[in-house]
């Protein structure tokens, strides 16, 4: 072959990739353009619902302005929709147990939970009841999200095409049954219920009460000896247990929590309150929240919303602010459903024989030609979850052969329950006393919910507990800590708490309100709440960070809400200190172990060594003191449980030979001195193996990263790096910037500890002037990859700077909406 020809191959090839890669970008560039939201110019739509303007400011964060209520409920639909579409798909789905479908046969077990649990059968029912405002706004906001959907959307986000799906109209039933699936993540209950259980079969009550220890000062709830009743029960089927709690969405109990406070006009500069939130719960990719305002006649109001919900959660309007954080209440019981051997249709009751009823459901999966059918019961205390791991009612047994079903009561199920009356309540709420008579319509889970307002001469704040909490009868004698027995009608809830026995706590002396998930209930105070507070590490914290500053503003908020002090570390740092390594260890200098030791005092700074040192020491120490206890519990559990944690603190306080022994070991007995050094030594191995030999480079950021999952695609090695965001962080579970410390395997960086709960928004609300109230959000506006607002709050958010919740500059995008007759 001539060298012309050789040539002229060589050219033709390189205008083809030439022409190729053209051909990419001008795909790209069209793709882009067409799915991304238009935000400026006008557009008609068909509604009822009247004109509107969607003002964005630079930060994407849209200010809707209408002429109705209703209009401004549509215009929230209508930017959720634009900006986080595949989020409104992925929480359609889930509340309607609907994954599988999308995402193949891994998500199936999912889907079999919930539509055991029955979230899209609850949501049904509520909105069956549902009338007037609420109603409505859930109408329009349907209609909002429609809207966008049918009308103006050109290209589907990248979700869609890869995973070829197409979104579907969204119903204010998807809005219900997202805000049962909101209180599922507040909640956890059942799940520490079937802990006990487990842990029924490796030891007695007084272990178990010290393993899932009570709140500090108090001492374990007085129970039966459920231990006991398990044996004379003799229920088996542990694997259904195990796939049960496998199966089940994860919930945020035992995630960090929330920290929110207030103080009046007393403690500020400028001489109103200021309310402070920042809700700890999963950090997903978008994030779970959406900063908006809406503004029209009896509503003016701004803060974070949540796609799929057409209120202002935790926010700020003309007149009153409010933060929310979680009481913990206990709202679900399990019962164990005694079953006819002879017919698994028939349970038994106080008063005899009755018959679940019974209903089947099809799951379509991907790539399935034939839909999964599952016949699932539903009795007199709710439904049978078990249904969902069991094969034909199988699994569950005890003694003699006699069958069981696990069934769950809870209140997020009930017909006449719905959230979302008091959040169109919250948002118009004048007063604190018209925040407090909404939130009687408020149902679960229950809220430590702080409100201030601008009356008298320094404002006022109060906390109000409200929610629908279970009353059990003076003769329960599990009061809800353990699966109870279905048959005996003492186990049966009464009732529910009255209205005006939740606490209530209005202008406190000291000029402030704080809570971190600690009990928050006055001394004396009777009702059974929950025994599930987390320890007042936090609260704490709070508290002498308050005390310190006489005349607080939004500055000394933010800074509250930056501290990384953990004054958990500090309970646990004299063990720490006084580890020894006990010889070498090969390639690590052990003089820059004791110095590290000897310099950490609990603040989990970004750059510090110590936290890294500290943590990997907890890690082993934990295990070294549980996991021979626990057995293959230990591996599914573990991951900085909060009641591991606050059970090692209760250990060494004491000094417990028993649990520091371990059992593997039968002919010596391990001291605790001796396994908080071995720990170490296993924590200096760790850290060589995941950061290098070199103590001066482990720097918690390089350990402690933030991992932003995306859904589905954080489980596709190629794409997780396209869609999943991540950032170094500082802080840890225990200090007021709480970012939870997880110890489970990182799946895409091996050297880290991938922290995936924490402040996945923060807020500080100025009633004096509401243009210094701020706002943050832990990734940015829109749900788009191709978006220049997918992750432009990311950075700032883990460097801790906010964005004006009330903007006082010209709109950086204005889109109207001109309405026409459907």
């Amino acid at each position: 072959m001539n060298r012309r020809l050789l040539r002229r191959l060589a050219l033709w090839t390189l205008s083809l990739l030439l022409l190729g890669m053209v051909l990419l970008m001008a795909g790209y560039a069209a793709y882009r353009q067409r799915v991304l939201p238009m935000v400026d110019g006008t557009r008609t739509v068909r509604s009822v619902y009247g004109d509107l303007r969607i003002a964005r400011d630079g930060w994407g964060v849209p200010t809707i302005e209408a002429d109705r209520r209703e209009g401004a409920w549509f215009g929230l639909g209508y930017a959720h929709a634009q900006d986080r579409l595949w989020q409104l798909e992925l929480h359609r789905r889930i509340g309607a147990g609907r994954l599988a479908e999308a995402f193949g046969p891994e998500a199936l077990d999912n889907d079999r939970f919930l539509r055991a649990l029955g979230v899209r059968r609850a949501a049904e029912a509520q909105w069956a009841r549902l009338d007037g405002e609420t109603r409505t706004a859930l109408e329009a906001y349907a209609a909002g999200v429609n809207s966008w959907m049918t009308q103006h959307l050109s290209a589907r986000p990248p979700e869609f095409l890869l995973l070829g799906i197409r979104p579907e109209p969204w119903t204010p039933v998807d809005s219900l049954a997202w805000s049962i699936m909101m209180a599922w993540d507040l909640g956890g209950n059942w799940s520490t219920e079937l802990l006990r259980l487990r842990l029924a079969a490796r030891m007695d009550l007084a272990r178990i009460q010290q393993i899932l220890p009570p709140y500090p000062g108090e001492s374990p709830l007085a129970v039966a000896d459920y231990t006991e009743l398990a044996r004379q029960w003799q229920v088996h089927g542990g694997d259904t247990v195990e796939r049960l709690i496998g199966m089940a969405p994860e919930s945020g109990v035992e995630g960090v929590g929330s920290n929110n406070w207030a103080v009046d006009g007393r403690r500020t500069t400028r001489g109103m309150p200021l309310v402070a939130n920042d809700p700890h719960l999963r950090l997903s990719t978008p994030a779970l929240w959406y900063v908006a305002r809406l503004s029209a006649p009896g509503l003016h109001v701004g803060g974070g919303t949540i796609p799929g919900l057409p209120v202002v959660v935790v926010g700020q309007n003309d007149a009153v602010a409010w933060a929310f954080t979680n009481t913990n209440p206990d709202v679900q019981d399990l019962y164990l459903e005694a079953v006819d051997p002879a017919d698994p249709m028939r349970y038994r009751t106080p008063d005899g024989w009755a018959r679940f009823e019974e209903r089947e459901e099809l799951i379509a999966v991907r790539g399935q030609a034939q839909p999964v059918r599952l016949r699932l019961r539903h009795g007199r205390h709710g439904p049978v979850i078990s249904d969902a791991a069991s094969r034909a009612f199988e699994g569950l047994t005890g003694r003699a052969g006699q069958p069981y079903a696990l069934a769950l009561r809870w209140t997020a199920l009930d017909a006449d329950v719905s959230n979302l009356v008091a959040g169109i309540g919250f948002n118009r709420a004048g007063s604190i006393e018209d925040f407090i008579a909404a939130a009687r319509d408020y149902g679960v889970p229950m809220q430590n919910m702080i409100v201030a307002d601008r009356r008298g001469p320094h404002g006022r704040i109060a906390m109000v507990l409200p929610g629908r909490v279970p009353v059990r009868a003076p003769d329960n004698d599990l009061q809800g800590q353990f699966p109870a027995p279905g048959w005996l009608a003492r186990y049966d809830w009464t009732g529910y708490l009255p209205e005006r026995a939740l606490p209530v706590t209005r202008d406190p002396p000291d000029g402030w309100l704080a809570s971190a998930n600690q009990r928050t209930t006055p001394a004396g105070y009777a009702p059974l709440l929950t025994r599930e507070w987390t320890r007042p590490h936090r609260q704490q914290r709070i508290e002498q960070l308050l005390a310190a500053t006489p005349k607080h503003d939004v500055d000394s908020f933010s800074r509250m809400q930056l501290d990384v002090r953990s004054q958990g570390a500090l309970v646990l740092l004299p063990a720490f200190r006084a580890a020894r390594l006990n010889g070498s260890v090969e390639d690590v200098d052990a003089a820059a172990i004791v110095r590290i030791q000897a310099s950490f005092d609990g603040e989990m700074t970004a750059s510090a060594i110590g936290p890294s040192l500290f943590h990997a020491w907890v890690q082993a120490l934990t295990r070294r003191i549980l996991a021979d206890e626990l057995g293959a519990l230990w591996g599914r559990q573990f991951s900085e449980r909060r009641s591991w944690r606050d059970a090692l603190e209760d250990i060494l306080a004491r000094q417990d030979a028993w649990w520091c022994d371990d059992k593997s070991t039968s002919d010596r007995q391990e001291s605790c001195p001796e396994q908080v050094d071995a720990a170490l030594r296993d924590a200096v191995d760790d850290l060589r193996q995941r950061l290098g030999n070199e103590p001066s480079t482990w720097r918690w950021e390089r350990l402690h990263v933030v991992r932003a999952e995306h859904s589905p695609f954080s489980r596709v090695a190629p794409l997780r790096r396209l869609f999943e965001l991540r950032v170094p962080v500082a802080g840890d579970a225990q200090s007021v910037n709480a970012m939870r410390v997880n110890l489970r395997p990182d799946p895409g960086d091996p050297q880290a500890y991938a922290s995936e709960h924490g402040p996945s928004l923060r807020t500080i609300f100025d009633l004096a002037d509401p243009a210094n109230s701020r706002v943050m959000l832990s990734t940015g506006q829109s749900g788009i990859p191709l978006s220049p607002d997918y992750a432009s709050l990311i950075g700032p958010w883990a460097e801790g700077r906010t964005i004006p919740l009330w903007p006082s500059r010209p709109a950086a995008h204005v889109l109207s909406l001109r309405a026409i007759a459907p």
